[in-house]
């Protein structure tokens, strides 16, 4: 059986900038309009659908797989903007990276408060 994530929505409290605060830190293209989403396409054809919500959103935790040369992309934007970001999920080491299974990781916050998170190794899979 070959099962795989298509879609996941996030609700946001501004679509627009919330989309593209994910796809300017991360690199990626424009979000794409879609009904009343705004689609944030990933290179293994997963989208993240942006939608606009009236009530404050549950944060989630959305956690984006990425190269060693992406990590050191993306984390000087993190540090070159004044990101805060944490080694671990709890918030406990701020200002850190944390090298679980032999790779890098690093957790930050997006507009809504969701948990975003780039890792270079998935866990489990090393050291």
């Amino acid at each position: 059986m070959a099962i795989e994530l298509n879609h996941t929505v996030v609700h946001s409290t501004d679509k627009k900038a919330a989309a593209a605060f994910l796809t300017d830190l991360l690199g990626l293209p424009d979000p794409v309009p879609f009904g009343p989403f705004l689609a944030v396409e990933l290179s293994n054809q997963v989208t993240l659908d942006y939608l606009d919500v009236d009530t404050t959103p549950v944060p989630n935790h959305y956690a984006f797989l990425i190269t060693e040369a992406e990590f050191d992309e993306i984390y000087g934007r993190i540090t070159e903007r004044g990101i805060e970001h944490w080694a671990d999920p709890t918030q406990t080491r701020p200002g850190e990276i944390n090298t679980n299974d032999g790779g890098r990781g690093v957790y930050f916050l997006g507009p809504d408060g969701h948990v975003l998170e780039v890792l270079t190794r998935p866990y489990g899979s090393g050291e």
